[in-house]
């Protein structure tokens, strides 16, 4: 994984995601799921490209299934954009690197 992405558990998620000033693009994701393992060169890529200008995180959904559940994870992998601690907008799939990018360049 790249060093400009940063992997949270229930324990860091409060100081890495809540309480963070600025863009973080949280992926919850697990192991066992294909389409997470699609998109992760994906996200590694946007880390690089967006380093100093967004935060990006990778949390397990089973081992944190409560926090799975506060937002309401039903899917994944899901992609979460906070902006200054508070959930902005939601991606759920694989979906092109484009089109996160045009979530990211609107909320920075």
């Amino acid at each position: 994984m790249s060093e400009n992405i940063t992997n949270v558990n229930a324990e860091s998620w409060e100081k890495e995601v809540v309480q963070s000033s600025g863009v973080v693009m949280v992926d919850f994701w697990a192991t066992w799921c294909g389409p997470c393992r699609t998109i992760a060169p994906t996200i590694e890529e946007l880390a690089k490209e967006y380093a100093g200008k967004a935060k990006f995180v990778k949390i397990n959904t089973d081992e944190n299934p409560d926090l799975a559940s506060r937002y309401k994870i039903t899917g994944i992998p899901t992609l979460i954009f906070f902006k200054d601690g508070k959930p902005k907008d939601q991606v759920v799939g694989a979906v092109p690197k484009a089109h996160l990018k045009t979530k990211l360049d609107t909320l920075i």
